[in-house]
């Protein structure tokens, strides 16, 4: 074995290289820090290569088949044919190799070191590395551990990677399924429903929970599986799985009501779990609790000068809380006080045809912490803003906020929604109050106008509201 020496050691020693890793080697290099990654698969992670990006190709391919089949209604002549999956996939994987290509470039130009191979927790700041080319011991006066998610399973369902499928299964296959079960109707089960019924597919999502999208507002859960109904999605919801068999034909899915769903694919999307298990860390001291590491505030664990960030901490599992996460634990170890990361204020989005987007308290949420009567909502309909109308998007704008206090909640539904959060976020961020927004001019036509809308409303001056 390699022992470690002066060239293997560094200031921030770095397990993985996902969004919230590579963001921290970034930091730590642009603040003099001495830089190491460590990482088994390519730089990147899971969200530029089996989450955010490919999936989100995948979406912008399937609004061109909406589109192309909607086309005349827009007074186009265009001609839908179908879906050549090989080259949607090329399409998807040209843009994640650009992107991948990018960040090698960037990451080899601060003059971070990238170790590839399965890193694991060999002593509290030490992770041995087991590469192509042998075993290398690194050492780091900080261990920063980043090493993300992978699809969770359920009991006797085993994926197979051509009937039942885990999500990046779904990102490989090579075909459009005819007809697909989603297990699961959260952000990545609705995102995938969505496309494979804009390519064409049957789909039908099973819901253990009472409702689509279950963390956000009941509102915009309700305004998803309308639009959903309507585009010939079929959610059972409050219903679970018992039983999964599968032939050449496909699969035989059982649920708790003793019905049965046929399918030619089962998409097992029941969220993800920490990668954490086999890499040393409760050995070492980590603190792990169903799989996630324990941490503090400031993303400190039990150990010191051990820190976490990521999808293996315990909240939003989200490459952007992930990104900011490694910048603001690079920050701290260089000696800045920057400002714990408010978890509420991190915006989410759900990529499906409509979107759902939103940051900040549900209004059942704000009721729960305020009272009843320490809160008050405000829902602006996107059938009064001219550019969701030029888009033929149904869906709203809905403020929570305090009885003569600041928004505390936004959440929208409809086309396109999510480029709104940036606003939204700066909204909750700043404790803005309904009279502070409502003066700033919002630019015509635009969907942005709708929340400039609603502010108004919630400032009294409801402008288009009808009497």
């Amino acid at each position: 074995m390699a022992e470690a020496d002066g060239d293997n050691e560094v200031d921030v020693l770095i397990l993985g290289a996902g969004s919230g890793g590579y963001a921290c080697a970034l930091r730590a290099a642009q603040l003099g820090l001495s830089v190491a990654l460590v990482e088994q698969g390519k730089l990147g992670g899971t969200c530029l290569h089996v989450g955010c990006i490919p999936t989100k190709a995948l979406l912008h391919a399937a609004e061109v088949a909406d589109s192309t089949r909607e086309a005349e209604t827009f007074g186009v002549l265009a001609k839908y044919d179908g879906i050549d999956a090989a080259a949607v996939r090329n399409y998807a994987d040209g843009v994640v190799n650009r992107l991948f290509k990018g960040l090698t470039g960037l990451i080899k130009s601060r003059g971070i070191r990238v170790v590839e191979g399965r890193g694991t927790l060999t002593g509290p700041k030490q992770v041995t590395v087991e590469g192509a080319d042998g075993t290398t011991v690194l050492t780091g006066r900080n261990v920063v551990l980043a090493t993300g998610s992978e699809p969770r399973l359920l009991p006797d369902i085993e994926p197979d990677g051509t009937h039942v499928l885990t999500s990046d299964d779904a990102l490989r296959l090579d075909r459009v399924p005819r007809s697909a079960v989603v297990l699961g109707g959260g952000v990545i089960g609705c995102e995938f429903a969505s496309v494979w019924r804009s390519f064409g597919a049957e789909v039908t999502i099973v819901e253990a929970l009472p409702r689509l999208v279950p963390p956000e507002d009941a509102a915009s859960s309700a305004a998803l599986e309308r639009a959903f109904r309507k585009r010939g999605i079929t959610a059972r919801t409050g219903t679970s799985v018992t039983g999964v068999a599968t032939s050449e034909e496909g699969v035989v899915v059982t649920l708790s009501d003793d019905s049965e769903l046929r399918a030619d694919v089962l998409l097992v999307a029941v969220g993800r779990g920490p990668r954490t298990a086999g890499l040393g860390y409760e050995e070492h001291g980590i603190t792990l609790d169903r799989g996630f590491v324990t941490v503090d505030d400031h993303c400190r664990t039990g150990v010191d000068g051990v820190w976490a960030v990521g999808d293996i901490v315990p909240g939003l599992q989200l490459a952007h809380r992930g990104f900011q996460q490694g910048i603001f634990v690079a920050e701290q170890i260089a000696g800045l006080a920057p400002q714990p990361i408010d978890e509420r204020g991190i915006p989410r989005v759900t990529y499906s045809r409509p979107e759902v987007a939103s940051v900040g308290l549900t209004e059942e949420q704000a009721k729960e912490e305020y009272g009843d009567d320490g809160v008050t909502a405000l829902t602006y309909d996107l059938g009064g803003n001219g550019k969701s109308q030029i888009l033929r998007t149904q869906g709203f704008v809905k403020l929570v906020r305090q009885v003569e206090g600041p928004v505390v909640g936004v959440h929208m539904v409809g086309e396109r929604v999510g480029e709104l959060i940036g606003e939204a976020q700066l909204v909750y961020g700043w404790e803005a109050h309904a009279d502070d927004v409502a003066p700033l001019v919002h630019a015509h036509p635009t969907q942005n106008e709708a929340l400039g809308e609603a502010f108004l409303a919630l400032a009294g001056k409801p402008l288009h509201a009808h009497s």
